[in-house]
């Protein structure tokens, strides 16, 4: 799957041994060295996805990030020598798809690259690829609604409604719910979530999906601290909350289950 990338690191030799990988691969890179020029790069050119390093000059790639997300939902893979946990969560919080921390391996992260582009591809990208239906064939028929009470998910539209109101959501929080509210009061284990997305790549943990069910939380609801939509199964996974029979769109809560 080739694909036009936008590198920003303001590292030169690291950034030129990630783009002779990512060339190999088969895409086509565009090298930036500071946020500024990120941001008017993928604004001249809109990438198939952001290879965004943490630390840079002029404007930093947590900024960058968040101007990003007001602007778009292409994919985001974020480089950065902090490690801890809450930098992970930060991240993911501003929007990012995925996180490497440096040193990073240009093989790993080309795999992630493939990964997120496969979990991320744009609908009418996917459909260009798919051979024209033979004349007198059914059409495909659409991508079904996934409706839990007031929790709307549709990827038809790639869109999240709670109680009628948009939430704004990275793609990979989209995957996440999306395959969550397909089967409510299913458990999925995370590494179930993760192949149900992108099949096995042992280059993505199952941190990711984590910090994207956190952030789903802060969006979708009413206490993140007290969870009526997205439960936590102790010790096996996450699910979406069945409604209980003749509820009202208020009425989601499980909170004997929640976390």
């Amino acid at each position: 799957m080739c694909a036009y990338v936008v590198l920003a690191d303001d590292d030169a030799k690291q950034a030129d041994l990630i783009r002779l990988y990512l060339e190999r691969e088969g895409h086509s890179v565009e090298v930036v060295h500071d946020g500024r020029a990120a941001l008017e790069q993928i604004r001249r050119r809109m990438p198939d996805l952001v290879v965004l390093d943490w630390m840079m000059p002029r404007v930093d790639g947590l900024d960058v990030c968040r101007v990003l997300r007001r602007e778009s939902d292409v994919p985001v893979l974020m480089l950065t020598a902090r490690a801890e946990e809450d930098d992970l969560l930060l991240a993911l919080d501003l929007g990012a798809d995925d996180y490497m921390t440096k040193p990073c391996s240009p093989r790993e992260l080309v795999a992630r690259v493939r990964t997120l582009l496969r979990r991320t591809r744009r609908p009418e990208a996917a459909d260009a690829e798919l051979p024209a239906p033979a004349i007198g064939t059914a059409p495909r028929p659409a991508q079904p609604v996934h409706a839990v009470g007031s929790l709307v998910v549709d990827p038809g539209r790639f869109e999240i409604r709670v109680e009628g109101r948009l939430v704004d959501c990275t793609p990979g929080e989209f995957r996440v719910l999306e395959v969550l509210a397909s089967a409510p009061g299913r458990v999925f284990t995370r590494k179930q979530i993760l192949e149900h997305l992108h099949g096995i790549d042992r280059y993505v943990t199952t941190r990711t999906v984590d910090g994207h069910v956190m952030n789903l939380r802060r969006k979708i609801e009413r206490d993140p601290a007290r969870p009526e939509r997205l439960l936590t199964v102790y010790g096996v996974g996450y699910k979406a909350a069945e409604p209980p029979a003749g509820a009202g769109p208020d009425d989601t809560a499980d909170s004997a289950h929640a976390c």
